[in-house]
């Protein structure tokens, strides 16, 4: 069995807001030193997979410069290895991608070229550790055209998923993309085995019809009835951290003892691209608890229940509550920063209240879709001067420097937004 897995990483992120607006959902950084991405990367590596196609297309020059040519995870190979993909104009059908198997029909010469027989297909934007070896095998064993992994989810979960449907030999008899209404709770995780000759088959037949052709659409509901679907059982820890509350609560469990996501499993690293940096360091007066502190960390304030990637200084007098805080961000003397989300390079001035008051309810007023459960989002490289206080569900958008604050005054309520 010659596999080739490939990394679907081209998407926006909508649902987080500022913080991929300037990158990529999969280059978004996540438990301190990662970024999103890493998770499916190291997961192929343990599994033994070592031919691996990155699909990019949304803002890719941050993932491009992390992922580089794979040397973090042993994928910089002179056979095989990694290999980021972005769109590109051509003499033939090549344009931006329009649906995720879109993206794949349209580097079906790298699958040619790997010569796979089975094609490992993955999201970029997923949180989760999986050994992809005996997926494999129960894909090879059935003799299947596609395998599916499948998780129960809570039945309020299941119109943001795939909903499937079995038989009692576990073939797929009837795939529902998102219901409103769904008949199971057993969901679609995105990560398919597909035999590489159904794969070409079935999308180079629909792509006529469906330009943004996709694999929940249009792919596995046309195979349902003609070919061999089988779904493959994971029970493991996974999580699509693609909202705001998503992503806080996920960082939250982290540093709470909580999380089933074993980060310290030295039979499973997760391999990252990592900046030589001194130690983190707390100061004298510092108080640090249930948290997590990156390399080149400097706290000489308060840290409670915070995740600080590298770099991240905090200033005598500041206290950092529930929040996660990007790299390279300052924290200057008597701030407080309560329930947010702070990106890289931003600082925050002296004596500031940022996530101030108990209104949590008041959501975003540009954006309450996104923005509705509490946390401030402090986007990449801005400028929060001092002594303000900036209430819940705020977002303060990327490089804004002080002078945009002033028509607010000193306090700024919450569900506003500064850019």
């Amino acid at each position: 069995m010659r596999v080739v897995a490939i990394i679907l990483a081209g998407g926006a992120g909508t649902r987080l807001g500022v913080l991929s607006e300037q990158r990529a959902k999969p280059a978004v950084p996540f438990a301190g030193r990662f970024r999103i991405i890493d998770f499916p990367l190291s997961n192929c590596v343990n599994s033994g997979i070592y031919d691996v196609g990155v699909l990019t297309q949304y803002l890719p020059r941050s993932l491009n410069d992390h992922i580089g040519i794979g040397r973090p995870w042993d994928l910089d190979r002179g056979r095989g290895g990694a290999r980021l993909m972005q769109p590109y104009q051509g003499r033939g059908h090549q344009d931006w991608y329009g649906g995720t198997a879109d993206a794949v029909l349209q580097n079906l010469d790298y699958l040619r070229e790997r010569r796979a027989d089975t094609v490992l297909i993955l999201s970029g934007d997923h949180i989760y550790k999986m050994d992809y070896g005996p997926m494999l095998a129960a894909h090879e064993e059935r003799r299947a055209d596609l395998t599916v992994a499948v998780m129960n989810v809570l039945p309020e979960e299941t119109s943001r998923f795939g909903i499937v449907l079995t038989d009692e030999a576990g073939r797929v008899t009837e795939f529902l993309e998102k219901p409103k209404v769904a008949p199971s709770t057993l969901a679609n995780m995105g990560v398919y085995v597909f035999s590489a000759n159904a794969l070409i088959e079935r999308m180079q037949a629909l792509a006529a019809e469906h330009p943004d052709l996709d694999f929940g659409k249009h792919v596995i509901p046309s195979m349902v009835q003609s070919h061999a679907i089988y779904t493959f059982p994971f029970e493991g820890y996974w999580v699509d951290v693609g909202t705001v509350d998503a992503y806080w609560s996920t960082s939250m469990e982290l540093v709470s003892g909580q999380s089933k996501l074993d980060l310290y499993d030295p039979s499973w690293v997760i391999h990252t691209r990592s900046e030589e940096r001194a130690p983190a360091k707390v100061g004298p007066q510092a108080v640090v608890r249930e948290s997590i502190l990156s390399n080149g960390c400097i706290v000489r304030g308060q840290v409670f229940k915070s995740v600080l990637s590298p770099g991240v200084y905090v200033s005598p007098g500041a206290t950092v509550r529930e929040s996660v805080i990007m790299n390279d961000t300052w924290i200057g003397p008597g701030a407080v920063v309560d329930r947010c989300i702070v990106d890289k390079n931003a600082v925050i001035g002296g004596g500031t209240q940022l996530g101030w008051g108990e209104d949590y309810a008041t959501p975003n007023q540009k954006r309450p879709s996104f923005f509705n459960t509490g946390p401030t989002i402090v986007g990449k490289g801005a400028h929060v001067p001092a002594n303000r206080r900036i209430g819940r569900n705020v977002v303060i958008e990327a490089d804004v420097d002080e002078d945009a604050f002033a028509v607010f005054g000193d306090v700024i309520a919450s569900g506003e937004t500064v850019g």
